[in-house]
């Protein structure tokens, strides 16, 4: 016969279940240490100097409490855009000389980082609790005129190669081009190419006809690792629900970022993020969709001069042309109220209280990435 605390202590925890959240006594997420994966995001400690951030001689930026900080947030790995995006240099050289830097300093740090070249790397880094580093670049411009390139960065260990940043190039017009000219011959090439050696391709950043186009062209899953839901807030930089479906339909991933976009007009927070997580998942399904944040781990400490240096970034974007609509020197790129190393634990906090389990959780923060990473690079 059941007992009145063994029959409250049950009821409680049917109930917990319900919601999504663990039983009582049942161990945390946090305790069973699941895989987090940042589809596109980074480590350095942004209260250093930018000139800090951008030397490799520093280490990137990645200093002792930035790799603190990124070991207790829980992160497994995340995927660092490297190489040319934009602004003057040789494209090409500026991603060669990078992926050289990254090698060289994931070797010099290999207590700590691993580079990552296959999914079982990634696997490797939470086993021994090191971050895996994904290389990736955010445009393809430094292909030139030979699709043959792709094979150099793959050698290096690049897996990520977005087909563009916001403005065209010679593989198709990026979100903030008013033509939305599709993929052209040479970005059939490249996304062969790709296929051909086993790097995602990535769609962020495209217009919508290249994601469209690329998405059909491309013979292995696809992904964009970080974007919105136009549905939701209607700014080119977040995608379709077409777009969305073509990359669930090729069995591809999306990752929803921490970034302006999430709202029109005023700062977004982390009700606004799980809004464009919801859909995602309504759209693609809960197999399909994680998280890339654009941004980095440790929390900033001077806001007012973070502020500043926003207003001269948001500057230098408008003046380049490569800025996109919902950019703001009043609006921080982040989440305010989901920044520092709990943001990925209090993520998975508020998923659970609407209800999603942790099975689902687990899969955003990071078996989603890894299921569709492993069909590629295996």
């Amino acid at each position: 016969m059941t007992d009145r605390r063994t029959f409250l202590h049950g009821a409680a925890a049917a109930s917990l279940a319900s919601l999504g959240l663990p039983a009582i006594g049942a161990p945390s997420l946090r305790d069973q240490r699941p895989l987090i994966i940042d589809a596109l995001g980074g480590i350095d400690n942004m209260n250093l100097p930018v000139t800090r951030r951008e030397d490799p001689t520093t280490d990137f930026g990645i200093d002792k409490r930035a790799m603190s900080d990124a070991k207790a947030s829980g992160l497994s790995a995340f995927n660092m855009t490297i190489g040319y995006v934009f602004g003057d240099g040789d494209p090409y050289e500026k991603s060669v000389a990078d992926v050289r830097a990254w090698n060289a300093l994931i070797q010099r740090r290999s207590a700590d980082l691993l580079l990552v070249r296959s999914a079982a790397d990634i696997r490797r880094a939470q086993t021994e609790h090191r971050i895996g580093v994904i290389l990736g670049f955010q445009n393809a411009t430094m292909m030139g005129k030979d699709a043959r390139r792709v094979e150099v960065f793959a050698k290096g260990g690049v897996r990520v190669i977005q087909l563009t940043y916001n403005a065209p190039n010679q593989l198709g017009d990026g979100a903030m081009a008013a033509a939305n000219r599709g993929l052209t011959p040479f970005g059939h090439d490249v996304v062969a190419e790709l296929n051909r050696h086993r790097i995602v391709v990535d769609l962020s950043h495209s217009g919508e006809q290249i994601c469209l186009d690329a998405a059909a062209a491309s013979k292995a899953p696809i992904m964009i690792t970080h974007t919105g839901c136009r549905a939701i807030t209607d700014l080119p930089r977040n995608k379709t629900d077409k777009e969305l479906r073509l990359v669930a339909d090729k069995g591809g991933f999306v990752g929803i970022y921490f970034m302006p976009f999430l709202a029109a007009g005023r700062q977004p927070t982390a009700t606004d993020l799980i809004a464009h997580i919801e859909h995602a998942i309504n759209v693609c399904g809960e197999d399909h969709v994680g998280i890339g944040t654009d941004g980095t781990v440790t929390q900033i400490d001077d806001m007012a001069d973070y502020l500043k240096g926003l207003e001269d970034e948001v500057r230098q974007r408008r003046a380049a042309g490569i800025s996109a609509p919902g950019e703001r020197p009043d609006i921080v790129p982040f989440l305010p109220d989901l920044m520092g190393k709990d943001k990925f634990w209090k993520l998975a906090d508020l998923l659970a209280k609407r209800g999603h389990t942790s099975g689902r959780i687990e899969k955003i923060l990071g078996t989603n990435f890894l299921r569709v990473a492993d069909a590629i690079w295996s």
